[in-house]
């Protein structure tokens, strides 16, 4: 069975060439996928409503991103101004991964070629992200009751603050963040499980910290569903990583991480997370690893 994938046009929202959120990654991510042949069971992804993005968001700050009027200060930290395709993308990628999230229920794994955007806090956005799909995703589940115990394994370079902020108080949910230590930010929200990992860690020394702590993980309760992260800003050629994985470390990540909770029967739900880079054709095969891997469980 193919892998089920969740992807929207809109989730390019047509920056410059040389700005520093590669946004062109997204339409090449989908070109890599199809090339590969993964690009079979494809779902379309639809905004996510206010109330969806209330259950994790301020109302005033959702009210905020939806009409177009964000303070200056806000956009900002977030890093670019939030217009018109700037906030129809942001619901999209939010919808997205709550579609991924009940795709993954119903068969055991799906992913969504964009979302993890983990530096979105309750009150504001922040460091490329406007709203926070996965903590979204992951309250939607727990309102519905379609899940009762959610395990976030956030695996990008950068520590998953914002989602540490929105999920601290909710006790059916578990964040856990392995990340560069002396990444941004600046001032970390403490997960529930923080790794932090020097400058420079390659493939075996990552390979070696995930793998004791995976089965903690799952020591810790049964888990419904599990929101990976698969940053590859980890990569040694990410040019905001400061970590020194290689190609070959990335696939070995995503299918330790994979393998480990699919091996239980826990869902998957795959979010692409950060990865920067001038060479985007190049950044877009490194995301494709996620869904290469995916597929070997689909």
């Amino acid at each position: 069975m193919p892998l089920q994938i969740v992807h929207h046009p809109d989730y390019d929202a047509g920056f410059a060439v040389n700005h520093r959120f590669p946004m062109s990654k997204y339409p090449l991510l989908m070109e890599a996928l199809q090339a590969r042949g993964l690009a079979g069971a494809l779902n379309t992804a639809e905004p996510a409503p206010a109330s969806w993005l209330k259950l994790a968001h301020a109302a005033d700050y959702v009210d905020q991103v939806i009409g177009c009027f964000v303070p200056e200060k806000i956009e900002r930290e977030i890093g670019f101004p939030i217009g018109p395709r700037v906030s129809r993308r942001a619901q999209l990628a939010t919808g997205g991964t709550i579609l991924a999230a009940r795709l993954a229920l119903r068969h055991g794994i799906a992913c969504n070629t964009a979302g993890g955007s983990h530096h979105a806090r309750r009150a504001q956005g922040a460091g490329f992200c406007t709203f926070n799909d996965v903590a979204v995703a992951a309250l939607m589940l727990l309102a519905e009751g379609a899940a009762h115990n959610v395990l976030v394994v956030d695996l990008d370079v950068h520590q998953g603050d914002g989602t540490a902020d929105i999920l601290g108080d909710e006790p059916h949910a578990f964040t856990f963040s392995m990340h560069g230590e002396r990444n941004y930010p600046v001032r970390k929200i403490a997960s529930d499980l923080d790794v932090a990992l020097p400058d420079g860690t390659g493939d075996a020394r990552y390979l070696e910290r995930l793998a004791a702590i995976l089965p903690e993980l799952s020591a810790m309760r049964h888990w419904d569903i599990v929101f990976y992260n698969a940053g590859v800003d980890v990569h040694a050629q990410d040019r905001l990583g400061r970590l020194a994985l290689s190609d070959n470390g990335l696939r070995s990540r995503d299918e330790m991480v994979i393998g480990h909770f699919r091996a239980d029967g826990i869902p998957v739900c795959g979010v692409i997370g950060g990865g920067y880079s001038t060479d985007v054709p190049a950044l877009a095969a490194r995301h494709a690893i996620l869904f290469e891997v995916a597929s070997g469980y689909a």
